[in-house]
């Protein structure tokens, strides 16, 4: 029988580690990473890779604002890949087709394809989503899943991809990763990511434009974060909504992304738990589940301190993961 899949992405460990910092588990025996978190019972490991992020892996989001990107090139994301393949976990590679982080308020393109025609990104799109899986096949590494596209809800490498202005161009660029996916690893499985997985508003225009076009995927993913939409989440809204969507487009569906407030452990371990269960009231969702977002990390190591990690600080540069992925682990008792 299939397992279910417990995922946890890992984009910022390698940074993390070049600033010194490690990890331990409960009883304070440092680990590494992946093995820790093979430990809290997760089994799958998702990788973003950028096309040419600043070499210090930090973005300037806003003029106060900056973000750890993580070490994302696709010689990093080797690196890291092939300590998962040591652990036997399984991969996700997650293409977000820029230089730094893309979601639906940011899908800005690559800096050196910015002068290029609609055609010539085309081209680059199968170019770099070959380039990486390639790199990935020659050290024997063939990823599960692999996102075409991350959090894509308004389109992709705007202006030239977006779904209001340029749906037909913005399907096209999706159809040439996942062509270029299926070149280099048939087997593998894509994902088409949107973010806010409970409300229709922000994923139906998408989703009916994007197969009216004819675009080509094979698993739904979506972001489930109650922080940042309280009014719309909850477990039943979350198994329905992912029940519709599976129904609707007769695709597998996935919970590529979330996470809850790291100062609220017991919420953050009833929140995975809760999507735990509604994954498990899909029919026919073999060998999909969820991937809980950066949780390797706490809030106070970031230069935006972002909250929704799921670690804390144990010591001078010492990490350890708090109680929500403990609900992977249980889940399996």
């Amino acid at each position: 029988m299939a397992e279910m899949i417990y995922g946890v992405d890992l984009g910022w460990a390698l940074q993390l580690e070049a600033l010194g910092y490690s990890w331990q588990d409960e009883a304070g025996e440092q680990k590494d990473i992946l093995e820790l978190s093979k430990e809290m019972g997760a089994n799958a490991v998702r990788l973003r890779v950028f096309v040419n992020p600043p070499a210090d892996g930090l973005w300037k989001k806003q003029e106060h604002e900056i973000c750890m990107l993580g070490f994302c090139d696709a010689q990093n994301v080797l690196t890291m890949a092939q300590r998962v393949k040591k652990q036997e976990m399984k991969l996700m590679i997650d293409f977000h087709y820029s230089d730094h982080f893309a979601d639906p308020q940011y899908q800005d393109l690559p800096e050196e394809w910015k002068q290029n025609t609609d055609e010539e990104l085309e081209q680059k799109v199968a170019r770099h989503t070959k380039e990486v899986l390639r790199l990935l096949v020659q050290h024997g590494i063939v990823p599960q899943w692999v996102q075409v596209g991350n959090e894509i809800n308004n389109g992709l490498m705007w202006p030239n991809g977006r779904l209001d202005t340029a749906p037909k161009q913005m399907v096209r660029f999706l159809n040439a990763g996942y062509d270029a996916v299926k070149e280099i690893c048939p087997d593998c499985k894509v994902v088409t990511h949107l973010a806010a997985v409970c409300d229709d508003a922000q994923c139906a225009p998408f989703l009916e434009r994007f197969f009216t076009e004819n675009g080509k995927t094979d698993i739904l993913g979506f972001s489930y974060y109650p922080y940042w939409e309280p009014l719309l989440s909850s477990r039943d809204r979350l198994a329905q909504q992912l029940k519709k969507y599976a129904g609707t487009y007769q695709k597998q569906v996935m919970i590529v992304e979330t996470g809850g407030l790291e100062s609220d452990e017991e919420e953050s371990y009833r929140l995975l738990a809760d999507c735990i269960r509604a994954m498990r009231e899909q029919n026919g969702q073999e060998e999909t589940g969820i991937f809980y977002w950066e949780p390797e990390a706490a809030s106070q190591v970031l230069p935006d301190r972002y909250p929704l990690c799921a670690a804390k600080l144990a010591g001078e540069k010492i990490l350890r993961y708090n109680k929500a992925l403990e609900a992977y682990r249980d889940s399996r008792k």
